[in-house]
């Protein structure tokens, strides 16, 4: 990573921990947040995942709008940083617990790769 990478980076952290602080208040079943991105291509490549416990949560998130509060949470996050996400639809997404732990044994690493 060059500096100017990882002074992004470290930003990017900095302002996605406050937003995983206020959804784990705020939004039901949140647990935490995770972004991936490939910096030859930023913002454009900027991945976010949202897990939750359950699907259930997820499901219910979606019921309740508070998807929408969440989506709110990362883009003005991102503002913060002068970063726009192009598609935040595709951009950002949700997964939970349950999943992972069905599907790869609970390894995100695995799951995220």
């Amino acid at each position: 990573m060059t500096k100017t990478e990882k002074k992004i980076d470290n930003n990017l952290c900095k302002v996605l921990t406050d937003v995983c602080e206020t959804a784990k208040d705020e939004i039901q079943g949140f647990q935490w947040l995770t972004h991936q991105v490939n910096y030859a291509n930023f913002p454009t490549s900027l991945k976010l995942t949202c897990v939750f416990e359950s699907n259930a949560d997820i499901a219910q998130l979606t019921t309740s709008k508070q998807d929408l509060r969440l989506y709110a949470l990362l883009t003005q996050a991102l503002m913060s940083m002068d970063v726009k996400l192009k598609n935040p639809n595709k951009q950002i997404k949700f997964d939970s617990e349950e999943n992972c732990a069905r599907d790869n044994g609970g390894n995100w690493t695995k799951r995220l790769a």
